[in-house]
């Protein structure tokens, strides 16, 4: 269609020339939050669903905000490292974050 590309199945459209501007083509990993929000090194990210945490009675409750997170290429889909006030330091997964 004209300059875009366009997904028969979903209608997504795209820019070809752009597909690959946010690091992908590179080889640079992109690792995105629980909403599809781009995350880097140094964001500020708030927990988006409670977490047992294994030795501690109460967890990390849902709300709680994470600054100056590290991305990894952890095990398991651990992709950030952060320190969390009250727990100290851990990996989370993405997926239970947001962007704040």
């Amino acid at each position: 269609m004209d300059a875009l590309m366009v997904c028969p199945e979903c209608g997504h459209e795209w820019v070809p020339a752009e597909a690959g501007q946010a690091g992908e083509q590179a080889g640079e990993r992109v690792v995105k939050d629980a909403v599809g929000n781009v995350l880097a090194d140094g964001d500020t990210v708030t927990v988006v669903k409670a977490l047992k945490v294994k030795g501690s009675p109460s967890g990390i409750k849902a709300g709680t905000k994470v600054r100056n997170i590290r991305l990894i290429d952890g095990v398991d889909g651990h992709d950030i490292d952060c320190r969390i006030e009250g727990f100290g330091a851990m990996q989370l997964k993405s997926s239970v974050v947001k962007k704040a």
